[in-house]
């Protein structure tokens, strides 16, 4: 399993949301178990992720996979993830995640994260390329 860094504020981040540390070391398990399956190809493992309302959306793990795959490879392909702030926006919290693509570049993942009976789970993706922090 990747070591994730968690940091304090990110640039993708608004105000953080005072969750309690439980739930944040949850939703952080969840995002890093989720990148990590889709790294191992274990695309069960990552649709166990998702939430019941993306898993209603594609149906089975296979097309869930293949979505994933064309339209985020930044996450079929993922490296150096570090958690942002967590934050309530528009009635959803969303988890600020940075990550590596395959080639190195950073892009701002902003994860939207449901909770259910079974736990927290992801309900959805935004993406952006990251700004260069090294500048």
């Amino acid at each position: 399993m990747r070591r994730l860094t968690i940091l304090a504020v990110m640039l993708l981040a608004g105000p953080a949301l005072a969750q309690d540390a439980e739930d944040r070391a949850e939703i952080a398990e969840v995002i890093e178990d989720q990148l990590s399956d889709f790294v191992a190809r274990d695309v069960a493992g990552a649709w166990d992720h998702a939430s019941p309302t993306i898993q209603g959306m594609f149906g089975t793990p296979e097309r869930f996979a293949r979505m994933v795959e064309g339209g985020y490879p930044m996450v079929w392909d993922n490296r150096d993830a570090e958690m942002g702030a967590l934050r309530e926006e528009d009635g959803a919290l969303r988890q600020a995640v940075r990550v590596e693509d395959a080639e190195g570049r950073g892009w701002l993942l902003d994860y939207e994260m449901v909770e259910t009976p079974e736990g927290w789970r992801i309900n959805g993706v935004g993406v952006r390329p990251a700004p260069d922090l090294a500048a």
